[in-house]
């Protein structure tokens, strides 16, 4: 049996799952199926993907294995890609990549999934990650161009974005739960991954933070609606204020819940909404996004839109005054590192 010289001795267990489907921790193995050729020749037998010793994530490394591995294996530095939003029926979808050095993951204070952080807590582990981190990118993705693009459509794109938005060059691209094609590096999903790799956790910090901060901010605009508590989610109490005030220009009227209550009658004279037109003016850019995706085909980047909405009929305004100018469109409302 003839093996490179530089591969690593294989060790018999179950073949690795490739980049195209979300993984658990406890079944992943790093780098993926078609990047082992990068680190030697794969011997004869054992199955057409055998184990390699040191490059599968361990079951007590931490949120660093993952990292590690990958950077054992030549593909640092690694991103991770997580959005916040994404089931809310008000504000943007928030979309942010972090690149972390794995020799520093530890020292970051407080690193976790954000969901299982206290507000208090998110906002520590925020100032901690963009402390320690070596580059961040955050797009923001408005709900008018949720309602004409979809959302899953806009997610993804949004991770492709803001990977692109990082000055440096990740060897390696991690994602939580679904795979991102089109990426120019090899990536992985997996299960869970703001819960065991320290990319992913911090990614969804960063963008869970920035998002909870413009909700916030959006109570002080609408604060009839509870913003501030809620985030947009479709709490109780959120269905209430949308059921007695209507929906406003931050609601995706996409949603069954907001859509039925802007069917109302009634609905336009509490608060003027977006026209529904209005929200189709990038429709040229996001069709070819729609059509690519129906044969799930790559997706094409729209360009950036950032035409603005107008008051509404003969410069008709809600309680809040005049609609602003359209938030979240793509390419727009970035941050990076040095913004």
């Amino acid at each position: 049996m003839t093996r490179h010289s530089g591969a690593p001795a294989p060790v018999s267990g179950p073949s690795p799952v490739t980049s195209s489907d979300p993984v658990s921790p406890s079944a992943a193995v790093v780098p993926s199926a078609s990047s082992i050729s990068s680190v030697g020749t794969a011997p004869r037998g054992g199955g057409p993907h055998p184990r390699f010793a040191g490059y599968t994530p361990r079951r007590d490394g931490g949120l660093a294995a993952y990292e590690t591995v990958l950077a054992r294996a030549g593909f640092a530095p690694v991103a991770g890609i997580d959005e916040a939003g994404r089931g809310a029926c008000a504000g943007p979808l928030v979309v942010a990549a972090v690149v972390l050095d794995p020799a520093r993951i530890r020292r970051i204070r407080g690193l976790a999934d954000s969901k299982l952080l206290t507000a208090a807590a998110r906002e520590d582990a925020y100032a901690e990650v963009l402390r320690w981190a070596i580059d961040w990118h955050v797009v923001v993705i408005g709900s008018d161009q949720i309602d004409a693009a979809g959302l899953h459509v806009c997610n993804v794109a949004g991770m492709r974005r803001a990977y692109a938005g990082l000055r440096c060059q990740p060897g390696y691209v991690l994602t939580d739960g679904f795979p991102v094609r089109g990426l120019p590096v090899p990536a992985l999903a997996v299960w869970k991954g703001d819960r065991v790799t320290a990319s992913v956790a911090a990614a969804s910090i960063v963008a869970k933070v920035s998002r909870d901060r413009m909700m916030r901010d959006l109570h002080e605009r609408y604060p009839w609606y509870g913003f501030d508590r809620h985030k947009g989610y479709n709490t109780d109490d959120h269905e209430r204020a949308l059921t007695e005030h209507g929906p406003c220009p931050v609601h995706r009227y996409s949603f069954v819940n907001v859509n039925r209550v802007a069917a109302w009658p009634d609905a336009g004279a509490r608060i003027y909404p977006l026209d529904q037109m209005d929200l189709m003016t990038a429709a040229d850019a996001i069709d070819a996004i729609d059509a690519m995706d129906a044969v799930d085909a790559d997706l094409a980047e729209p360009e950036a839109a950032t035409a603005s909405v107008a008051a509404g009929p003969a410069g008709a305004a809600g309680p809040a005054g005049p609609v602003l100018s359209r938030t979240g469109a793509f390419g727009g409302n970035e941050r990076r590192m040095d913004s």
